[in-house]
This record gives structure tokens, sequence and C-alpha cells, in this order.
């Protein structure tokens, strides 16, 4: 980490994390919580359970990137597939969501380039190449295996942010 990302990391604390408050996860972190890929001829969706049902879109019809693009949680995705391997080459993010539970940050400049493949039917192996000069002095790579789970669906989530009116809840002790 670059000396400034390092000071933003050591000064977070769990309670602060976006995730926590009901925003969403962004690249790499991913929920805890099932999710699902869906493919179209021209975009690939993933759709989250957990948090806010927020999903992530992923352009696959040979579109660059904008020259400007407003920054988002999950940023600008553009798609291809290299053989049976889904490469994701993603720009643009906001710099609000954290890496990790632990808290590690990332700038405006973050460069995601994600592979999807499956290392067999039940099992889809993530690699994650991070690039950000602003938090990082050289470029470094995250990978995660998730297990297919074919009998499950994507349940209602319910996230409740802030909790402004939570002294009005039977029970409510309250939170400092």
């Amino acid at each position: 980490m670059t000396p400034a990302a390092e000071k933003i990391f050591k000064s977070r604390q769990s309670k602060d994390d976006p995730e926590a408050n009901c925003l969403p996860t962004g690249v790499p972190r991913i929920a805890p919580y099932p999710w699902r890929i869906v493919q179209t001829p021209t975009h690939v969706f993933f759709l989250f359970e957990g948090n806010i049902h927020s999903f992530r879109q992923i352009f696959v019809d040979g579109r660059k990137h904008p020259d400007d693009p407003d920054p988002t949680w999950y940023g600008h995705s553009i798609g291809h597939y290299e053989g049976d391997s889904l490469v994701v080459d993603t720009i643009g993010y906001n710099d609000k969501f954290w890496f990790d539970f632990a808290g590690h940050p990332h700038t405006e400049q973050l460069h995601t380039i994600e592979r999807y493949s499956r290392k067999d039917l039940g099992t889809l192996d993530v690699e994650t190449q991070i690039i950000d000069p602003g938090a990082y002095s050289k470029p470094f790579t995250i990978n995660f295996s998730a297990n297919l789970r074919p009998k499950e669906e994507l349940m209602e989530y319910i996230c409740q942010e802030n909790q402004v009116d939570a002294q009005h809840l039977v029970g409510f002790t309250g939170l400092n």
C-alpha cells in the first residue's frame, strides 16, 4: 500500500464497513450471500441476494469504456471470452467500498481485470488483478472459488440502512 492508503486502512473499523451499512460491496469483494450470473447476447449480469439486491452489468457487445466514466460502486465493465473464460475489464469505480472486511482501500484510479473460469461443473474460479497506482505501489492478484448450489434460489433480503427511527421500535435499547 502507499502511505496514504495505509493511513486510511489503519483508521477503519468494522462498524464503518459500507457493506455493513447496506451499501454495495464493489469488486473484488462479493457479499457472503448467494448470487447468480445471467448471460444474454449483449450482457452478463451478476444478481446479488444480499445487501441491497444490487446487480452488476458487464457489456459483452464489443463496446469500449467511456472516456470519462461516472464513478460507481461496480464501475464500467466490458467483457469478452478467451476460450471458456470470461475476462472482465473494469474502470470507473468510486472510492467508497472496501476490498474486504478488514477495510483495504482503493482510489478512483482502480482498474480490475477479472477472469472467470470453470474448474469443473461445480466450481467457478475467479482471479482478479488489482491495478491502483493511487493506493498500491504495484498490481496484485486476488483469487477465490465459488461453488455451484443448483437447488438454491435467490431470496428476498432486506437491509435497513441508518435505522433513523429505531428508537420507536419495540424493545430497542439504543446504540451509541
